[in-house]
């Protein structure tokens, strides 16, 4: 018995053993401060999360290290303080190109990708309004392999699932700055946000939900 624990304890460290945490939970380390226009403060609070204060409307921080663009998973948790739009804009590669996973916009519930096929997330199929509420965390969970990308918000109360043959399906919507936040960003619109335990994880094997269903 002592033996099957420490087994599965073992592939459990191992399977994560490539794990990238994105906040160091002291500073904005790792980051930038995105270039918008009425941009407002970020800063690293003592509890280890970030806050991202009221924009004018985006405010929002970049990635400066490298990141993978195909077969990883980045999950991440957010909280809308105060606001009533976007808490989430997380923008990050597929393959060549980029989109943005939305979470609370246009009016503060709808979730969705900006943008699929140059449709924003007001405008595709793969959108959804959603009853969202201020000061609540939130774990938002976004796979990309080769064919697919899928998001998952507190697992199963707002997912998508895009099966794609070329990623230039995948863009970033026209005129919104949100380019100022690639490779991989988080943004705000007019909202105060927090994110925490944010992480980046290569995926190394693919469950039969990871590949197109074609296949």
């Amino acid at each position: 018995m002592k033996n099957t624990l420490l087994l599965s304890l073992l592939l459990s460290v191992a399977a994560h053993a490539d794990t990238l945490h994105l906040f160091n939970g002291k500073d904005l380390g790792g980051w930038k401060i995105a270039d918008f226009t009425g941009g407002g403060t970020v800063a690293a609070l003592p509890d280890g999360s970030v806050e991202c204060g009221f924009g004018n409307p985006m405010t929002g921080i970049a990635y400066t290290n490298p990141v993978p663009n195909m077969n990883y998973e980045l999950s991440l948790q957010a909280t809308r303080v105060e606001g009533g739009d976007f808490f989430v804009a997380l923008t990050l590669p597929v393959g060549t190109n980029a989109c943005t996973v939305i979470i609370g916009g246009w009016g503060g519930s709808l979730c969705g990708i900006s943008s699929i096929d140059y449709m924003d997330a007001s405008e595709n199929q793969y959108s959804e309004g959603i009853n969202l509420e201020n000061k609540r965390w939130y774990t938002l969970r976004v796979r990309v392999t080769p064919g697919v990308f899928q998001v998952f918000l507190d697992e199963t109360l707002y997912t998508a699932r895009v099966e794609f043959e070329d990623t230039s399906r995948f863009s970033l919507r026209t005129g919104s700055d949100i380019d100022k936040t690639l490779p991989l960003g988080l943004a705000t619109y007019r909202t105060r946000a927090r994110w925490r335990n944010a992480t980046l994880t290569p995926i190394t094997t693919l469950t039969p939900n990871d590949k197109p269903r074609a296949e």
